[in-house]
């Protein structure tokens, strides 16, 4: 669709918050011992998937070394590790892993964004930059006509869903789900390190998030 090709080279081209400007420039340039050798993206990132998707998945915001190296969401990192392996075992990916922007992955009735495009200094965006990307949300939510399920990954982009959809009333926990006009919206913790080697989300209860979405597109 040339109109989310739009969206996304304006995404690409976002200057708006200078602490996330200056932050993704200082890791790209600096890196990791790991990845001193690859050159880094270190831009702001668009969503990526299907652009027909049924399912759509928001998360926070892109990781330092993840996507912030990569150039894709969800990719080069431990969450996207989960996240593609859980995609590929309920028939949304063509493979169970998301190692690089040109590894082959592609998205099957699926698309994954971000509540916000850039990686913040500790994980921790600012109200201001939320605002600022807020827009980004709202017009690639209004291209991608055909989203019937709602994937949160975490407490923020459950609120940055509500704010989207104009929600009120209803609060986050892990496998919640309830039906919004024509949407299903599906609550879930966010595959972080910090919850996936603490057991606060193990396997078993992340992958019955994606079976959930799973069933409920099957029986439409």
């Amino acid at each position: 669709m040339k109109s989310i090709r739009l969206l996304n080279q304006k995404i690409f081209g976002c200057k708006k918050c200078p602490r996330l400007v200056s932050y993704i420039s200082e890791v790209s340039e600096k890196k990791v011992k790991r990845f001193e050798h690859q050159k880094y993206w270190g831009k702001p990132l668009a969503g990526f998937g299907d652009f027909h998707a049924r399912l759509l998945i928001i998360g926070l915001a892109p990781a330092a070394h993840g996507g912030n190296r990569t150039g894709r969401m969800f990719t080069g990192d431990s969450s996207g590790d989960w996240l593609a392996k859980a995609l590929y075992e309920n028939g949304f990916a063509s493979k169970p892993t998301s190692v690089s922007a040109d590894d082959g992955l592609e998205l099957m009735d699926a698309y994954v964004t971000a509540s916000v495009r850039c990686a913040p200094p500790q994980n921790k965006p600012t109200r201001e930059e939320f605002e600022n990307c807020f827009p980004y949300l709202i017009e690639e939510f209004s291209l991608l006509k055909d989203v019937k399920v709602i994937v949160c990954l975490g407490r923020i982009a459950f609120d940055t869903c509500c704010k989207l959809l104009h929600i009120k009333g209803i609060n986050f926990s892990h496998g919640k789900s309830f039906t919004h006009d024509h949407l299903t919206i599906i609550c879930s913790y966010h595959p972080s390190r910090q919850n996936t080697q603490t057991g606060r989300l193990t396997w078993k209860q992340w992958s019955m998030i994606f079976a959930k979405a799973r069933k409920f597109l099957d029986s439409k």
